[in-house]
């Protein structure tokens, strides 16, 4: 098995899915236990097709897919964060923070694998479920929810790597090397999964209460207007985000804070997010919280992903969103407990209190089942006032621009007034800064310095060697490139 990568070793490994096993066809394995199911007698209830689906969402909760790595090469690479923790501690994330990074960094190595798993778990949804003889409209729900979340997983993907291998379906063993494809071709392959998924998922409220969290009309909509952005495709980032804004869907969260605690979870203003419950047994959350925590006491977790002094100067005088941002050392908690990181952090220690869990998750779990928010409706709303200030009409951009500085001051007139400026340059830098503080923390910041052409003045501001035509993708993993036997290729500048 020396010259397979990752993603093809995971067309040979069991499938993880809750509900059954995947036998290898070795003969003296062809013959199963009575009861057990295999991949050709799996898929034959309706039961089975939404646990197969329900598996891929669940690695959403993965560690490779949400966790350590993803928040190294979203938060902790952009301006808006630091490593935290204390010296020493996963200083690979240094690394990706300072674009010194090469093609054996931990966390650029964590997510190739763990991404093409969630490819691979989807593709198997996508392959047999139109075979099943069930509910026809509970078959083409099932094949979208795959297909959005196939296009979710890639998505992330290029983005980060680029080029990639294509794999659209379960592959055979003679397909097993596989050249990577333009990023252009990976991005068509992915508007079609999300334009699939809009044209055959329900609206939110079309679903009943026990399905609440699946993928959406409106969540496919709006990573088609994200998909879109990264391009500076504004008459289609506009175009579906105002799908989602006359769907009638959904609305702003009058609490900014209270989005991202339990009271907030699938709010009005959720267009998609990780659905997790912190379960005795474990199994049903995720460390995202976790490792985001806070070091000292009270001990919430390990102190990663470290609000930074620039991201913390970007914020307006009185701007209700900084202390719904950021847990500074010395803070007083709602619980009464006063903030005090462990000495390796530092005094000027800080935590991300999006991430922050008030109580603990049960003992011995080590997850919480603390949501993972991955849009918002605020996020829509940015998009339209983006794309519309782009295509010429500044009115427009202002009515939503406004709508979430609004929403942001909390009722006090004294803080945060409307933008009113229909200059497009200015009106562009105004809207590019309450994408910042409105979304901080929330793994978009440093996808849209790069779309937006700022990454390299950016970084440079901060002392930072972030060099064009290499910074803007990261490198693929080299054991990937070396057990493909070169059938992988790196990446310009790695």
């Amino acid at each position: 098995m020396k010259n397979i990568t990752t993603y093809q070793l995971t067309c040979l490994l069991l499938l993880a899915f809750a509900a059954f096993t995947v036998s290898c066809s070795d003969e003296f394995l062809e013959k199963n236990p009575k009861a057990e199911l295999t991949s050709e007698s799996f898929w034959q209830t309706e039961e089975q097709a939404v646990q197969a689906v329900n598996a891929t969402y669940s690695h959403l909760r993965n560690w490779g897919v949400h966790v350590f790595s993803y928040l190294g090469v979203t938060d902790i690479a952009s301006d808006d964060a630091t490593k935290g923790s204390v010296p020493g501690d996963s200083d690979f994330l240094n690394e990706v923070n300072n674009f010194t990074h090469d093609a054996n960094n931990t966390a650029i190595i964590g997510l190739w694998g763990a991404y093409y798993q969630g490819i691979f778990r989807a593709n198997q949804v996508i392959v047999n479920v139109p075979e099943m003889d069930i509910d026809p409209d509970l078959r083409e729900r099932l094949v979208a929810e795959a297909r959005f979340l196939r296009g979710y997983f890639y998505f992330f993907l290029t983005r980060v790597y680029g080029d990639l291998p294509l794999v659209a379906h379960p592959l055979d063993p003679d397909e097993y090397t596989q050249e990577r494809v333009p990023r252009e071709q990976i991005f068509d392959f992915i508007i079609a999964d999300f334009e699939f998924a809009a044209a055959h998922l329900p609206e939110k409220s079309g679903y009943p209460a026990a399905d609440l969290g699946r993928v959406t009309r409106g969540a496919a909509h709006g990573f088609l207007a994200r998909l879109y952005l990264f391009q500076n495709d504004f008459e289609n980032v506009y175009a579906h985000a105002m799908e989602v804004i006359n769907s009638g869907e959904y609305s702003l969260h009058p609490d900014y804070l209270e989005i991202f605690r339990e009271a907030g979870e699938h709010s009005s203003e959720s267009v998609f997010e990780v659905s997790k419950v912190a379960l005795e047994q474990g199994g049903g959350g995720s460390q995202f919280n976790q490792v985001q925590g806070i070091r000292g006491d009270p001990n919430r977790g390990w102190g990663f992903n470290s609000p930074s002094d620039d991201l913390i100067a970007a914020y307006e005088e009185g701007d209700p969103r900084l202390e719904a941002t950021v847990i500074f050392n010395g803070d007083t908690l709602e619980s009464g407990e006063i903030v005090r990181a462990v000495p390796g952090m530092g005094p000027n220690a800080r935590f991300n209190r999006k991430a922050h869990l008030p109580e603990m998750p049960p003992i011995g779990t080590q997850n919480s089942g603390a949501n993972i928010r991955l849009m918002r409706y605020a996020d829509i709303l940015l998009m339209a006032a983006e794309a519309a200030n782009e295509l010429g009409n500044s009115s427009e951009a202002l009515t939503y621009l406004n709508m979430v500085r609004e929403r942001a001051r909390q009722g006090d007139p004294d803080v945060l007034p409307d933008v009113t400026t229909t200059s497009q340059g200015e009106l562009r830098e105004a809207i590019w800064h309450e994408r910042r503080v409105e979304l901080a923390m929330e793994q978009q910041r440093y996808f849209d310095i790069v779309r937006q052409g700022r990454a390299q003045e950016i970084f440079a501001n901060l002392g930072i060697n972030w060099m064009p035509n290499r910074h803007e993708i990261f490198p693929i993993p080299q054991a990937e490139i070396d057990i493909s036997g070169g059938v992988l290729t790196q990446n310009p500048g790695y």
